[in-house]
Order: C-alpha cells, then structure tokens, then sequence
C-alpha cells in the first residue's frame, strides 16, 4: 500500500473518485435548488393570477386600469393612491395601453425575471474569494431568498415597480461598463427613488467621481424633465408632499418603516419630529457612507451597496414594505469571531425579511415598538451598528470552530450521523437560539391551528368522535377517572385554585427555566436536551394533524366543569374563551404533560442532589394531575405524551448518538469532568 501511494495512481484514482463523487453531488444539489425556485416562481404566478380581479395588482389597476390615475387628465396626485415621483409617472404613461393589456400574467412574468436578474447580479458580486461551491449555489439561493421575501411578494401582489430602481443600481455597480453609464443608471434610479441619491457620494468618495456626477446630472434632468411636463404634479410630490409623504398611506402607518414613520409612531409631530428626523437621519447617513466606503476599500462592494440600501430606507420620508429589498442584500456580511457566531446576522435578516413581525416577537404591549418598527430597527443594525468583518481578518474566511464531542461507539452504526446534531462542547449562539425557538414556537401554533381547517368549527364533528372514541378505550381498560377527578375537585376550592394555577403557569416556565439554566451551566447538555424536546414536538404536530380529539370540557353531555376556562357554551359552533385563538382540540398526545415530563427526564438525568431529582420527578406528577382534574385532557393523552418525549429521546440517540459526556468519556481525549461542568476545551 505505502508503495502504490508513493507511486501516485491508485491514490490519484481514488481522490477522483472522490472528487468526481463531491461533484456529482453538489451538482444534484444546485439542480435540486433550481427546481425549487422554478417551483417558487410558478407558486407566485398561481397565486397572484389565480386571485380574482380586482383584488390583486391594485396599485397596478390604480395606475394604468380603466379608471386609473394614468388617466386621469389632473394631477396624478389628487387621490393620493399614486406614490411613485412625477418621473416614474411620466415613464409609466406612454405604457398605460400595453400595461392594461398585459395586467396579469405579463407583469407578473416580467417582475420575476426582474427578480431572477436581481438575484444572478447580486450572485455574481459576492466579494473574492468564492469557491466552487458558492459559486453554483449562490444564484439559486439568492433568486429563492428574494422570491420569499416579504417585498418582493408584496410586488408581485400590488404589482409594484419598486424591484426596478435596485436592479438599476446593481446594474449600474456591477454590470455597467464605463462610470459615465453606471451614473446614468443610477441616477434613473433615483429619479425613481430619490434616496437613492446616497450612492452619489459613495460613487464620490470611492473614485468614481465621473460616475458621481452623472448620477446627480442624471437625476436633475429626469426630474426637470418630469417638472417640464407634469409642473403641477411635480409641484405637489416634492413641495406639498414632501417626497412622496402621505402618499399611499399615513405616514405614521406600520407600513412606514422608516426613521420618519417611527418618529411619528412614538407621538412626535411637528417641528420638534422634522428636526429629530433630520438630525438623526444625518448621523445615520454619514456613518453608514463611512461604513460603505470602508467595505469597499476592503473588496466588498456588494456589501457597500446594501449598507447605502439601508441608510436610504431609514432616511427616506417613506419606506413601504415593497421598497425594503436592501436590507436583504446585508445578508451577504459577515459577523462573529465564532463559527457558531456566523450565522446569527444572515438567519436574523432571512427571518425579518420573508415572515411577518408577530412570528418573531410575542403579541406583548411592552414589545410593540420593537414588533412595530423591526424592519427598520435592522435597517438601522446594517447601515451603523453591525461589525461586519474585514476581509483581512483572519476569522473572515476562519471562524473560531466549535468543538465537538468524537462520536461513541454505543451509537447504532448503520444510522448515519446527522452533521448539525454532532456532539458540541460548547454553547450556541443566545440570539440565534432565541430567534430559531421563538420562529419554532409561532410555526408550532400555525400548524396547530391548521390541523382542523383554520377553525375549530370546521374540526368539530371529528374530534368529538375522536373524544368518545377515547373515552370508551378508557372504559374498557378501567382508567376513565376524569369525570370523578374533576367533580372532585371543582368541589374543593383550594384544589381547584392550586391545580388551575399550576395548568395555567408551569406550563411554559418549568421548560424555559430548564433550557436556560442548561444553556448558562451545561452548554453540551443544553443541545442534547434541546434536540430531544424538538423532536417530542414535531411528533406531537403530526398527532395533532392525524387525530384532532376534543378534551373533555369540550365534549357536550358528559358534565365536565371547565374549571380553568370557564363554561362552555355548546349552542355555539365556536364556543369558550380561547376556541377562536387556538386549536382546542390539539389533545392527542399532551405536551402539557410531555413537556412536564421531558423536563423531569433532564432533571432527573443532569442533577447531582437527590431533592432535585425528586422535584424533577414531582413536576410531571403534578402536571397529570392538574390537566385530567380540570377537564383538558383524557389519561390517554398524558400516555401519548410520554410516548411522544420517549420518541423525542430516541431519534436523538440515534441520529446524533448519546450524550457528550459519555461520547467523551468513550473518545481518545477522556474529558468528562470539563464536559460536565460546561468548560470548552483549550
């Protein structure tokens, strides 16, 4: 063997195996990401067109339609529904006949070429170096990302035009030969979106000064142009309207998110708001200009780009949900010494852009100016605050690795070894892991929802057969206790107020108390746990979609008190005071109990104290008891709970084998105290 290795050719067939193997594959990959976006696209051409008219590509119809503001002989402004600039108005018009004929599938078609345009430039501009791998995939994915962003679908929706003054941009940035054409470009496109003059002095400041120049020439002459022919309605967007404010919506409107909008949102109005906005839309635009030159000195023009993007949604009067499409390029920044860092700005930008604020962050009053102004609070985050790194760090292209735990021979070997669930020492990101729970939670309570139609009338029938399906296995094996439990102890009032306190409040404290206190002492332990209760999750989904049952406070005739919810109205097809909330009939299997009794699996596993142990044991004893005493669920359900979290431990077993302790314990470097007591190595 030494010898054939030395003279090259078996080893030489065998690395290109190999190689000819990772090509292959990754070749399947970026196919198998092509065919998912030419299924995003055609999902987005189904539903636009499949929606009646009228109802869909309104700002479209509001423009060129039979009675649009393009036909309008007046200003273009005198419903308010026309928000583009006086250019964009004069561009539009001659395109009024054309743009009627082709209001569907024509506009649709051409706004998604846009967007894959959109995406095969910004593909192409990641800074250097890029490897192969990077190279195939970057378009597909990035094409798939702005398909599922909230601004482009929200384009496609409204049949908006606002995809067109970004494209100009990168075109101008990254595909225009000469500086002269690139400002040309750009200053269309800020005669389009007149914020967009922040890349003049970039364009400055960076060299390009020819290109700078044609950019500001550009823009005073499609705007003299606009006044020349339309001098009323060019009077009225920048003197009465202030750029476009009021147009579209109230400029204090959730829409809004920029800094203006926000201002006006907290209260502030007049004088005192104009200068707020003023001075700190200054600031904001100087230091992100500072930041864009310093990245593209540094090679990263791309990110350049996306961080004037974001300074012009802050410091534009107005910023709708269609114009946000900058803050999607940040995404391509890197952030964090620490590979477990890396992550943290890319999925925090993926998420604010493609789902709605109240997935990210709880329906709490104390949270809405967060929830309220998120998109722009990123905005913010990208054009002045995030330490994105210089090419010329060495974690740039090496971030700090996380150290793993060497695999134990325990696990079964014919199941392959998950990568994300290989055994780390040392703890996640906190925001990350905030992010992914509370996106996981609010996906869990949709899915929930769903599993009976969207409603729990629609679901009725089912899961009240489903509950005396229950009821009489629970006859037939002697367990059917409820009833006699829950008269119990609606009759005994300090039973009944500690077992309701304790359904209501432990619920969702115990777990995240244990998941916290894992994360800060017992970081391996914390991604050993954490696995096993998402696996008990996604399974409990499934039971719920599968078998929707009614609990027993839901089920008419057979007597049960409510004693948490209060009495059921039964006359009603949505009846109590949560059933238009939730998904009542998410019974089967019990997370309530499941949770309880996961949690006591990792108490009773991890503590070292037998009166811990004992508590651990306690809570899911307790959780039983209160969730059959006050009619919310069967014994059985508290059976399939079990069954769920023992099945949420075993798919964590054999998908990433046991704990870190003992992988470690068994592994060559023989490090189970340090494991145990949260500490990394080296």
């Amino acid at each position: 063997m030494t010898n054939a290795e030395r003279s090259g050719r078996p080893a030489e067939a065998l690395g290109a195996t190999a190689v000819g193997g990772a090509r292959t594959g990754l070749r399947a990959v970026c196919l198998g990401l092509w065919l998912a976006v030419a299924a995003l696209a055609a999902r987005q051409m189904a539903v636009v067109l499949g929606t009646p008219r009228g109802k869909r590509l309104t700002d479209l119809e509001t423009w060129v339609g039979p009675n649009g503001v393009l036909h309008v002989n007046g200003s273009l402004y005198d419903s308010t529904r026309f928000t583009g600039t006086p250019f964009s108005g004069l561009v539009l018009k001659p395109l009024t006949r054309s743009a009627e004929q082709a209001l569907g599938w024509g506009w649709t078609f051409g706004t998604l070429l846009l967007v894959a345009a959109l995406g095969l430039i910004a593909a192409r501009a990641l800074p250097p170096p890029v490897g192969r791998r990077t190279a195939l995939l970057a378009a597909p994915v990035a094409i798939g990302l702005l398909m599922l962003s909230l601004p482009v679908r929200n384009t496609l929706w409204l049949g908006q035009t606002s995809i067109i003054p970004v494209l100009l941009v990168l075109l101008g940035c990254f595909v225009a030969h000469g500086q002269r054409t690139s400002g040309l470009l750009i200053g269309v496109a800020a005669a389009l979106q007149p914020t967009l003059l922040l890349f003049a002095p970039l364009l400055w400041c960076t060299g390009r000064r020819r290109a700078a120049l044609s950019t500001g020439v550009t823009f005073a002459a499609c705007t003299a142009l606009a006044w020349a022919a339309m001098p009323h309605d060019s009077h009225t967007y920048w003197v009465h309207h202030l750029a476009g404010v009021g147009l579209g919506g109230r400029a204090d409107g959730l829409g809004n998110q920029s800094l203006h909008g926000a201002l006006l949102r907290f209260g502030l109005t007049g004088p005192l708001e104009v200068a707020l906005f003023l001075t700190l839309g200054t600031g904001v635009a100087v230091l992100a200009l500072r930041r864009a030159v310093r990245r593209f000195d540094d090679g990263q023009l791309l990110l350049a780009v996306a961080i004037t993007g974001c300074a012009a949604i802050v410091v534009s009067p107005t910023a709708w949900q269609h114009q946000l499409l900058w803050l999607l390029l940040a995404v391509v920044g890197r952030a964090g010494r620490r590979a477990c860092d890396r992550y943290v700005w890319p999925v925090a930008v993926v998420l604010v852009m493609t789902l709605p604020a109240g997935m990210l962050l709880p329906e709490m009053s104390s949270l809405d100016p967060l929830r309220d102004n998120l998109v722009l609070l990123a905005a913010v985050a990208a054009a002045v605050a995030v330490p994105f790194l210089s090419r010329a760090s060495p974690y740039y292209r090496s971030p700090l690795p996380a150290q793993y735990a060497p695999p134990a021979p325990a696990r079964l070997r014919h199941v392959p070894l998950v990568p994300f669930l290989r055994r780390v020492l040392d703890r996640p990101n906190l925001l990350l892991e905030l992010l992914l729970l509370r996106v996981a939670y609010a996906a869990y309570s949709e899915i929930r929802l769903a599993a009976t139609g969207g409603s729990n009338f629609a679901g009725r029938a089912g899961a009240e057969e489903h509950g005396r399906q229950i009821l009489h296995l629970e006859r037939t094996l002697h367990i059917d206790v409820e009833r006699w439990t829950n008269h119990l102890v609606a009759g005994t009032a300090w039973l009944r107020e500690l077992l309701d306190h304790y359904y209501v409040s432990f619920h969702f404290v115990v777990p995240l108390a244990v998941l916290a206190g894992l994360y800060w002492r017992r970081p391996a332990d914390y991604r050993w746990a954490r696995s096993a209760l998402g696996f008990a999750t996604l399974l409990a989904l499934a039971g719920f979609w599968l078998y929707p049952l009614a609990p027993p406070r839901l089920m008419p005739g057979l007597g049960f008190v409510d004693t948490v919810h209060g009495v059921q109205d039964f006359s009603q097809p949505d009846y109590g005071t949560l059933t238009h909330l939730t998904n009542q009939y998410a019974a089967m299997p019990s997370l309530h109990f499941g949770w309880a009794l996961w949690c006591g699996v990792v108490i009773a596993v991890l503590a070292r104290r037998w009166w811990l142990k004992a508590l651990g044991a306690l809570h899911p004893l307790l959780t039983g008891c209160s969730i059959v005493a006050t009619g919310n669920h069967w014994v059985l359900d508290a059976a399939g709970g079990a069954v769920v979290v023992g099945a949420g431990f075993a798919l964590t077993y054999l998908l990433s084998g046991p704990r870190a302790v003992t992988a470690t314990a068994a592994g060559p470097d023989r490090e189970p105290a340090a494991v145990r007591r949260g500490v990394t190595p080296g």
